[in-house]
């Protein structure tokens, strides 16, 4: 029977806890990240397109963790680290257009051993700040010697015009400490949407461009059959 992590914690002392949590997350990291890393290539060798730019992971460090519970007013503890951080363990999968988005969600959704336990959509519903993403926590069955985990991963699919944007105002409202100037603000979010229209272009030219080729080899076959 598989058990979640919050359940598991209470078989280990504090300490021990901790690297056992790292531990897991760790492990829930590869396990995803070994995942999207075969779609890609089955993408590079098998398909004529593949919508992955490239695969960015990384485990969130213990001061953004403590800094994060604070702010959503927890008391620090492995309980609460493990309960109310989704993000601890995250995966970052820049694609070309927004309409891979969907598509690479719906196949991660497929996967068999992956559940995923909730979905926000910042495409279609951005943040207030223009911040779009598509954000999916999903969990995975580590198994240990005593038996299997359930451990959560935060997967992020964005473009590569939302990932530049979204990189750069996170540096600059750290310089901040969260709280930029309103102009600062305001200029951002007209960044996003220049960013959003960027993205739109990018798309319809790209659709434009497969309608001509499918246009064209379609003439080109009927040539050769009249021939």
């Amino acid at each position: 029977m598989q058990r979640a992590v919050e359940d598991a914690i209470k078989n280990y002392e504090n300490v021990d806890s901790w690297k056992t949590i790292i531990f897991l997350y760790n492990a829930a990291l590869k396990e995803v990240g070994t995942k999207l890393e075969i779609l890609n290539e089955e993408f590079q060798h098998v398909h004529q397109y593949n919508p992955i730019e490239h695969i960015k992971t990384r485990i969130k460090t213990p001061e953004s963790i403590v800094k994060k519970l604070h702010r959503y007013g927890y008391e620090t503890s492995i309980e609460n680290m493990v309960k109310y951080i989704n993000d601890i363990a995250g995966v970052r999968l820049i694609c070309s257009f927004t309409s891979d988005i969907y598509r690479l969600a719906e196949m991660i959704g497929n996967q068999d051993d992956l559940k995923v336990l909730s979905i926000k959509d910042y495409i279609k519903n951005p943040k207030e700040s223009g911040y779009k993403s598509y954000h999916m926590l999903v969990s995975v069955p580590i198994f240990l010697s005593d038996g299997p985990i359930d451990t959560k991963v935060e997967i992020q699919i964005r473009t590569i015009a939302m990932d530049f944007w979204a990189s750069l105002e996170h540096k600059i409202y750290y310089k901040f400490e969260g709280n930029a100037p309103e102009h600062i603000s305001r200029e951002l979010k007209e960044c996003a949407d220049m960013v959003s229209e960027l993205d739109d272009k990018m798309l319809s030219l790209n659709e434009e461009i497969l309608t001509f080729k499918a246009v064209t080899e379609e003439l080109e076959q009927k040539k050769l059959e009249q021939s």
